[in-house]
């Protein structure tokens, strides 16, 4: 599994995103499963966006992991699902993430989604952050 604990500051090491997706793509040839690499990116200042982060580092399975690029973007990496599930599971834990912080703003973030597929060509760090941070959808 990708260490999740965070550092003094609030970003991880870039070194973790490459091991991140490397775990997401040895998932994929080792036991033919598809996973998703989502990226979050919420505008700048959003007060909830990080707690949300936070909270969803919390409220992920062992084997999915969390990248957090800055304050306002993260990686999610959610092993075994599909693109749908994947949006499930996110609408499902924002709701809670709600729920439990109902005092809070909700957050607002745009999402993508990148596959991991079995037997497809390993994608480069860059190729896969140029496709979860261009032309976001709000969600």
């Amino acid at each position: 599994m990708v260490e999740t604990s965070m550092s003094g500051s609030m970003n991880d090491d870039p070194r973790r995103l490459r091991g991140l997706l490397d775990r997401a793509c040895d998932l994929a040839e080792e036991h033919a499963v598809t996973s998703v690499v989502l990226g979050l990116a919420a505008g700048e200042g959003d007060l909830a966006f990080p707690d949300f982060v936070v909270y969803l580092g919390s409220a992920l399975r062992i084997e999915d992991a969390i990248f957090r690029m800055t304050r306002e973007r993260a990686v999610i990496h959610l092993a075994d699902l599909d693109r749908n599930q994947a949006e499930e599971v996110l609408d499902r834990l924002k709701l809670e993430f709600c729920n439990e912080f109902p005092s809070l703003t909700p957050p607002t973030f745009e999402v993508r989604f990148f596959d991991v597929k079995p037997g497809a060509e390993k994608p480069s760090v860059k190729d896969v952050l140029t496709e979860i941070f261009s032309a976001p959808t709000l969600h």
